[in-house]
C-alpha cells in the first residue's frame, strides 16, 4: 500500500512538471489536432484535380463526350492541345495526363470495331498516375459503351469487375490517414515524454534526491508511466472524439471504451520503451538521437505506412517485437471492423507482455546505471 502511495504522489509531481512546461503542452496539443488534420487531408494519394490535355484528331460527338466526362473533383477541365506539343508540355509538367483520340475513332465504333486511344502519363507522381490511369480508362470505356449502345452496337470490356468495398465503401483516404496519424502521435509522444522526464531528473540532479527517499526504481518508473500516460490518454481520447469523428467524419464502428482501454495498454508498452531509451542516454542530445532511431522504425513497421504483408519477408518476423504493430492491428479492428474484446484480446495480451519485457529491461539497466554512477 505504501508503494502505491509513493507511485501516486510521485506521479502528481510529474503532472505538475508537465503542465508547467508550456512548450510540451503546446506540442501535445499540436500533435493530436493540427498535425492529425494536415496529415489526413494533405497526404492522400487519391486523384484530385489532375491536369489533362486532349489531342482530338477525330473532332466528333464521341470525342467531345469523352472530354466533357473529365471534370472535377478528379480532373481539371481538359485543355485541347496539338499532337506536336505533347512532349514539350509534359516536359514542363503542364499536364499529368494527355489523351490522344485518333482520327475516325467514332466511325470505327459505329462499325463495331475496337479502336485504341493513346494515354500519355507523367508518372513522377506514382500514386496519382496509377490511379488516374484507371479512372481515365473507366470513364472512357463508359462513354464509348453508352455511345455504342445508343447506335445499336454492343460494346463492353472483356471483363466487368463487381467491387464490394468493406468497412470503407467510398475508399475515403482520410479515414485511414487520420487514425494512423493519431496512433503515430501516440507512439511518439509517449516515448518522448517518459524518456525525457527520466533524463530530466538525471540532468537536474534530482534523481539522487529521489533515491535517498524510500523509493525504488520500479516506483520511480511507474510514476512516470502513469502520469505521462494519463495526459496522453486524455489527449488521444479527445483527438479521436473531436478530430477524427467530428472534424474528419471518421466513423468508429467498435466500442470506444475498448479502444481507450487498448490505448492505455499500448501506452504502458510505449512508455516502457521511452524509459529504456532515457536510461540508455546520458544527455538530452543522445536521447533525441536514440528517439529518432527508435520512432521511425516503430512507425514504418507498425503497418500504418504499408501493410505488414507488403514488407520484406526478413522484416516481417521482427515486427512481432514491436508493440506498435499489435496496437495498429487492434485499432484498425476496433475502429473499422467493429471487433469486440473476444476478437482482439490476444493482441492486448501481446502488447502487455511486450510492455512488461521492455519495462523489466529498463529497470535492470536503470539500477545498473545508478550503481555505476555511485
Amino acid at each position: 500500500m505504501r508503494a502505491l502511495s509513493n507511485i501516486f504522489w510521485l506521479g502528481t509531481k510529474e503532472l505538475r512538471s508537465f503542465f508547467s512546461d508550456t512548450v510540451m503542452v503546446a506540442f501535445l496539443i499540436w500533435s493530436f489536432s493540427f498535425a492529425v488534420y494536415s496529415e489526413a487531408t494533405g497526404s492522400s494519394e487519391a486523384v484530385n484535380n489532375a491536369s489533362v490535355g486532349i489531342v482530338d484528331e477525330d473532332v466528333s460527338t464521341l470525342s467531345r463526350a469523352i472530354a466533357a466526362a473529365l471534370h472535377r473533383p478528379y480532373f481539371h477541365p481538359p485543355d485541347y492541345i496539338a499532337a506536336r506539343d505533347i512532349d514539350v508540355l509534359m516536359d514542363e509538367s503542364r499536364y499529368m495526363f494527355v489523351v490522344v483520340i485518333p482520327a475516325d475513332f467514332e466511325a470505327d465504333i459505329r462499325r463495331g470495331e475496337q479502336p485504341e486511344i493513346q494515354l500519355n502519363i507523367d508518372a513522377t507522381a506514382v500514386g496519382q498516375a496509377a490511379q488516374g490511369a484507371g479512372y481515365l480508362q473507366a470513364i472512357i470505356n463508359n462513354e464509348v459503351a453508352e455511345f455504342a449502345e445508343s447506335h445499336g452496337n454492343g460494346f463492353s470490356p472483356p471483363i466487368e469487375l463487381a467491387l464490394r468495398r468493406a468497412f470503407n465503401p467510398n475508399g475515403t483516404d482520410a479515414w485511414f490517414l487520420a487514425v494512423n496519424s493519431i496512433l503515430n502521435s501516440l507512439s511518439m509522444i509517449a516515448i518522448l515524454l517518459t524518456g525525457a522526464a527520466l533524463l530530466r531528473e538525471r540532468e537536474h540532479g534530482t534523481i539522487e534526491h529521489l533515491l535517498v527517499m524510500p523509493l525504488n526504481a520500479f516506483q520511480i518508473a511507474m510514476a512516470k508511466v502513469w502520469a505521462n500516460g494519463l495526459v496522453i490518454l486524455v489527449a488521444f481520447t479527445l483527438s479521436m472524439a473531436i478530430m477524427a469523428e467530428q472534424v474528419l467524419a471518421v466513423p468508429i464502428a467498435g466500442s470506444k471504451v475498448l479502444l481507450t482501454f487498448g490505448a492505455a495498454v499500448y501506452l504502458f508498452a510505449a512508455a516502457a520503451i521511452g524509459i529504456l531509451l532515457g536510461t540508455m542516454a546520458r544527455t538530452m542530445a543522445q536521447f533525441a538521437l536514440l528517439t529518432v532511431m527508435a520512432i521511425i522504425p516503430i512507425m514504418m513497421l507498425s503497418g500504418g505506412m504499408s501493410p505488414i504483408e507488403s514488407q520484406p519477408d526478413y522484416i516481417q518476423p521482427a515486427t512481432w517485437l514491436l508493440p506498435s504493430r499489435h496496437f495498429m492491428e487492434f485499432a484498425q479492428a476496433v475502429v473499422f471492423r467493429g471487433a469486440d474484446l473476444g476478437a482482439v484480446w490476444p493482441v492486448l495480451v501481446n502488447m502487455a507482455g511486450l510492455g512488461a519485457v521492455f519495462l523489466t529491461v529498463s529497470l535492470v539497466m536503470f539500477r545498473r546505471s545508478i550503481t555505476a554512477g555511485r
